[in-house]
């Protein structure tokens, strides 16, 4: 993280009209940064930050689960992300007043795979879903934060179908299942819909500039009339 903040600056700049929308921007750290660089890096980016959004950072190194950083993130309100990566599984420590849990595969699911559940995830899901629960309930590790909203994220690789893996879990903390039908085809009625729009609008710059053609037109044969 050097000579970064222009780079920040902008991208929270177009950002800025999404800001509503955003649950959370996440600041994924490199397997290899340590805990000492890192929290420089972090400090340093501090007074670029949009206090507008939520903060999840998920650090991917062994040396970060310690106080010290436990402590910079709940003061900052930094969510310190549940990952569950394949070499790494991070402590359950609360840090923000939000979680974000990430289900993230070692790459060993060929993509022509993707589509359905090919690995057994189930227990170390459950771990994680015990773990909300208990933050649910009160009862949570780390600074005193009043959390009130939990986000998960699964990609394919992780059990071989994202979607799956989320529905899973879901019911796991007591959630009912999603349709996925039914999602994408609100997505496809979206879509049109916005299709619909842009024809619209089109046809209105249209007419626009049918109008104003015409507009041209009376003009130069009004003033053709008052010079003869």
């Amino acid at each position: 993280m050097v000579d970064v903040e222009d780079n920040v600056i902008l991208f929270l700049t177009n950002m800025e009209p999404l800001h509503e929308k955003t649950l959370a921007l996440l600041i994924q750290l490199p397997p290899s940064l340590e805990i000492i660089p890192g929290l420089e890096g972090l400090r340093n980016l501090l007074p670029f930050l949009d206090d507008r959004f939520r903060y999840a950072v998920e650090v991917r190194h062994q040396s970060w689960f310690q106080d010290l950083a436990y402590n910079f993130f709940a003061d900052n309100n930094f969510c310190m992300v549940w990952s569950q990566l394949a070499r790494i599984r991070t402590p359950p420590i609360v840090t923000s007043d939000f979680l974000y849990v990430r289900f993230i595969g070692d790459r060993s699911i060929d993509e022509k795979d993707f589509g359905k559940i090919q690995k057994d995830r189930v227990s170390e899901m459950n771990k994680w879903a015990r773990e909300i629960k208990e933050v649910e309930g009160g009862n949570r590790r780390g600074k005193n934060k009043e959390v009130s909203l939990a986000m998960i994220a699964a990609n394919n690789h992780y059990a071989g179908f994202g979607p799956g893996t989320a529905n899973l879990f879901r019911k796991m903390v007591g959630l009912s299942e999603l349709s996925w039908e039914d999602q994408q085809q609100i997505q496809k009625h979206l879509q049109l819909r916005q299709q619909q729009q842009n024809e619209e609008q089109d046809q209105h710059v249209s007419n626009s500039r049918i109008v104003s053609k015409k507009q041209i037109k009376n003009r130069q044969s009004s003033l053709s009339e008052f010079i003869d």
